[in-house]
């Protein structure tokens, strides 16, 4: 598979899985409760033919709203949740989205640490205009305080 192919397909399923990690927790089980505030975010992501890089940004929200509001992206953008399979402070569930030319499906793991910090691990992959592909992101969430 060409370079160029490779990447296209990777950022494909970057992009869905951009959408699927703001679904973190599918609409038949209860998301965790996070406190609204100042929120660090540090987002990990290695694909097929593309280097690991990490992202950390800071912003003020609350991320309970931000599952919400991601869940109904998630669902006007065609992905269909499986149930959620919740033990403890753990939440697992498969999501699987047909978009234009291919589908992705990645498989998310949301573990909560109380109502000021979670980790989500997503392992996607996928087929996009005939190239398959597959990443695997981690994003770490840690509250930092009350906003400014």
């Amino acid at each position: 598979m060409a370079q160029g192919s490779r990447g296209a397909m990777t950022r494909a399923v970057l992009t869905a899985t951009g959408v699927l990690m703001l679904a973190v927790v599918a609409p038949a089980q209860e998301p965790p409760t996070f406190r609204k505030g100042l929120w660090e975010f540090t987002r990990t992501v290695e694909g097929t033919g593309q280097p690991k890089s990490t992202l950390t940004r800071k912003e003020c929200t609350s991320p309970t709203e931000d599952m919400r509001r991601g869940r109904e992206q998630g669902a006007k953008a065609g992905c269909q949740m499986s149930d959620v399979a919740r033990a403890g402070n753990t939440y697992r569930y498969t999501a699987t989205c047909a978009l234009q030319g291919g589908k992705i499906t990645s498989k998310q793991v949301l573990t909560a640490r109380g109502d000021s910090a979670y980790s989500v691990k997503i392992e996607s992959e996928g087929v996009m205009g005939g190239q398959s592909g597959a990443t695997k992101e981690e994003l770490v969430a840690k509250r930092l305080g009350d906003c400014p």
